[in-house]
Formats: structure tokens, C-alpha cells, sequence
């Protein structure tokens, strides 16, 4: 838990520290908004994002009068320790004007939706509901995610041949969500790839085709 006294708001007349929100499935930035110390105990405290209003001068918890709240996962101060980096997940449009994020017209909702997407297999994974294609995969086992898995990705090869861009996006999409599976049936994700990704991007990395 941070505390605010560990912060640091000297450059800041109005003693309030910036707090930047960031979409914790999809890695978006949501908003930003001011934090005292009250908003952030408020925040830590009760799981839910609460700034101080400049305009209203009062605590107010985004999502209040719209339903539309931010639930806490996390917070970190910056190296300067003079701004926050809150973590939540979005319960509806984060703006006011309807949009997903208060960049709306300048973001793409599709952005960042593959984890979002990780989220949803992690899920079937944990509760293992009836009728979920996800589900009969987990059941079956990795031999036969491994299988569907190939059986998409030759169908993207085929389509990708053709020529055919529509069914090419399509077919890429099964491979991805079947790959998900797979990772997920590990106990591995997303970030385990890239972790790999960023060994071999490292200077005088050299493994065959591994490097690009």
C-alpha cells in the first residue's frame, strides 16, 4: 500500500499529485486525474478509483452518478515519487463523453483487446462453465488444443497463399485465440512470450532464425 506522506507533492501548489489510469487488461490509459491523500486511502481502501475534484472540491469516486467505476488493481509512484500509475479495470466507458478512454476520439477500442481476450480464457480456465467451447478444449487437453491449433494455422497459410485478406485476418484470429488456450493450459501467457521476445532482441543475441 503507498502512502501518501511517502510522496513527494513540493512542486504542486494545491498539494494534490497526478494520477495516471491505466486500463490493467489491455494496458490503455484511461484518464487522469488529481489524488490527496484521502482519495488515494479512499482508493486503496474501499477498491474502487477516487480523485479529488478540483471543480467540485470535494472527493469523488469516477464512476458515482454514471455507474461507470473504476476497480482498483494496483498503484506506483513514479521514480520522482510525484505521480501515481493506478491500475483498474474499466466498468463501462471511462469518459464522460461515452467513450472507452478520455482520448477517445484519437484511440482505437480494439487496441490492447488480445489480453483482454487472455483474461476471458483465464477465466473459463478458473470456473469451467457448461456450453463454453473454452471449456470442452481444457477437457479435451493439450493434444487436442495443439491440434486445433495447427489445423488453424494451416488454414491461415492456405488463405494468406489466396491472397485472401479478409479470411487471412479471420483465420489469424483462430490461431491466436487457440495459442491463448494453449499458454493458458501451461500456466503461461502473453507476457512469457514477450519476455522471450525481448532475450532476443537484446544486442548480440544470435540463434539461428531466433534473431530479426
Amino acid at each position: 500500500m503507498i502512502k501518501f506522506e511517502d510522496l513527494d507533492v513540493s512542486k504542486y501548489a494545491d498539494g494534490l499529485v497526478p494520477a495516471i489510469v491505466q486500463d490493467d487488461k489491455t494496458l490503455r490509459v484511461l484518464m487522469m486525474g488529481f489524488m490527496n491523500a484521502e482519495a488515494l486511502e479512499k482508493t486503496q481502501k474501499e477498491g474502487r478509483v477516487t480523485f479529488w475534484s478540483r471543480s467540485r472540491n470535494k472527493l469523488w469516486t469516477k464512476g458515482e452518478e454514471s455507474g461507470n467505476y473504476l476497480e482498483f488493481v494496483s498503484v506506483a509512484a513514479d521514480c520522482d515519487k510525484d505521480t501515481l500509475l493506478v491500475r483498474a479495470i474499466p466498468h463501462g466507458p471511462t469518459c464522460h463523453k461515452g467513450t472507452t478512454t478520455c482520448w477517445g476520439e484519437y484511440s482505437d477500442d480494439a487496441e490492447g483487446f488480445i489480453r483482454e481476450l487472455e483474461g476471458v480464457v483465464q477465466q473459463r480456465h478458473k470456473e469451467m462453465p457448461a456450453e463454453s467451447y473454452t471449456t470442452f478444449l481444457f477437457e479435451k487437453g493439450p493434444k487436442k488444443i495443439a491440434k486445433k491449433l495447427g489445423e488453424e494455422a494451416t488454414e491461415t497459410v492456405i488463405e494468406a497463399i489466396a491472397g485472401d485478406k479478409e479470411r487471412l485476418v479471420s483465420e489469424a484470429s483462430d490461431v491466436i485465440y487457440h495459442l491463448l488456450v494453449l499458454l493458458e493450459y501451461y500456466g503461461l501467457g502473453i507476457k512469457d512470450i514477450e519476455k522471450e521476445l525481448i532475450i532476443r532482441h537484446k544486442p548480440g543475441y544470435v540463434h539461428q532464425k531466433d534473431k530479426y
